[in-house]
């Protein structure tokens, strides 16, 4: 769903001429997947202050992409494995390889930079040039034009074979409205998976899944394999029902405040469907207004709907007879939680929260094998934000390196990624789908 008639305009040959003229922002339609389609839309650049690690190499043999790292060949990526990177003079290669390389990527291309944590070096040389591979991923997001993308995972060592799930999911287009984003990949035990039906037999709950991004995680997580328990409000239960249909999945109609949700969302999916092995809190709600004129009933509503009902739903989930041990929950945060947003304390301080709530939960269940993560949209398409004034609005959609608000599927995918069983190292984590706003860090 999108409204953004500017993109369109822009498009054309009048409209693109005119934006070139006056230096206006020129967003592009962006390359989504689509089932059946190749990892990348071209060859790849290859660079190493070592070796390549092996996962890299094994990728793109397995999908047999072409190495055009010699040549002036068009490429649909760029990666460079920063790993080896010792001091801050190695990262040379950036001004002498990669900057010249980013001329030949093809829209929507791909740069991926792969390093270590610097948080885990002694020697401060590396770790300075392990930390400053950070902000040069981010600038290049934001110097990259005609939907291409920049992002870097910091692989543990030891946990090398782990970043295959990441590195697919950022070369391909399922990313298409990730940019500039730190993944961090560490050791895990590495459950075989079939990267096209990757969530084939798992069972998954999506809490407001009647319409918009929820709705959009069904049809993803159905897309993938999973059987999905649709759930959401009563008052939404027509559309419920037509989500839960299209997906081939139940519905399940619950106010997820209410003391028994756990439990019955926990009946449900082991009754009808014989266990429960992926779970997504998207419900939530916004009362707008600003911190002076917000009153307590007001704010409460918005933490009891996107943080305290998480709160209790997993407290049940997590007891024996809930989620399956190697499952897998993804919860949905926001920018705003990160960075503060004008008129939206209640609705901040909730998403912020979830921040929170996934960090401490990723550490008491990891010798269960499951994973917390949390995914953060920034402006996003939806019948909420088309109801924005208009200048705002504009505002929004443009102040981000893509100049362009993304799509409920983009949440979507991101969502379908963490919930895969090979992210199993990837824990903890915030990830936002928001093309590299400048709403926060």
């Amino acid at each position: 769903m999108t409204t953004d008639r500017y993109t369109g305009f822009v498009s054309s040959g009048f409209g693109k001429t005119l934006s070139r003229r006056l230096g206006l922002p020129q967003p592009v339609e962006l390359r989504r997947f689509e089932p059946e389609q190749p990892l990348l839309d071209g060859p790849i650049g290859l660079w190493g202050n070592d070796q390549p690690l092996d996962v890299v190499t094994d990728l793109i043999r397995a999908e047999g992409i072409e190495d055009a790292s010699d040549g002036d060949a068009r490429l649909g990526a760029i990666v460079y494995d920063a790993c080896g990177a010792s001091d801050p003079a190695s990262l040379d290669v950036f001004p002498a390889r990669i900057g010249p390389a980013l001329k030949r990527l093809r829209p929507s291309g791909r740069v991926v930079v792969l390093g270590r944590p610097p948080e885990s070096i002694d020697d401060p040389a590396r770790a300075a040039a392990q930390r400053a591979l950070e902000g040069v991923v981010r600038s290049i997001g934001k110097e990259l034009r005609a939907g291409a993308t920049a992002n870097l995972v910091l692989v543990e060592p030891g946990a090398e074979a782990r970043a295959e799930s990441a590195l697919r999911f950022l070369l391909s287009s399922r990313s298409a409205y990730v940019d500039g984003q730190v993944v961090r990949v560490g050791p895990a035990v590495l459950p075989s998976t079939d990267w096209q039906k990757p969530l084939q037999g798992k069972v998954a709950v999506v809490t407001g899944a009647a319409r918009g991004i929820g709705a959009a995680i069904a049809d993803v997580l159905a897309r993938d394999g999973a059987t999905v328990v649709a759930v959401d409000v009563p008052a939404a239960g027509e559309a419920l029902a037509a989500v839960a249909n299209r997906v081939g999945g139940t519905a399940l109609q619950v106010d997820v405040t209410a003391p028994d949700a756990g439990r019955r969302i926990a009946d449900h999916a082991h009754g009808r469907h014989g266990g429960l092995d992926v779970m997504i809190h998207n419900a939530g709600i916004t009362r707008d207004k600003l911190l002076v004129n917000t009153d307590v009933e007001r704010w409460n509503s918005v933490l009891a709907v996107n943080l305290e009902s998480q709160l209790r739903i997993d407290d049940v989930l997590l007891a024996e007879g809930g989620l399956a041990d190697g499952g897998r929950v993804v919860c949905l945060s926001s920018t705003s939680g990160l960075a503060g947003n004008r008129g939206q304390a209640n609705y901040a301080a909730s998403k912020a929260g979830v921040v929170g709530m996934v960090q401490a939960r990723a550490r008491q269940v990891a010798e269960r094998g499951i994973t917390y993560n949390a995914v953060a949209p920034g402006f996003i398409e939806t019948v909420l934000t088309a109801r924005i004034p208009l200048a705002t609005r504009e505002v929004g959609r443009r102040i981000n390196s893509l100049s362009q608000g993304g799509l409920p599927v983009d949440v979507a995918e991101t969502v379908a990624w963490f919930a895969q069983p090979g992210s199993a190292g990837v824990t903890g984590q915030v990830l936002r789908v928001c093309g590299q706003s400048q709403l926060g860090a």
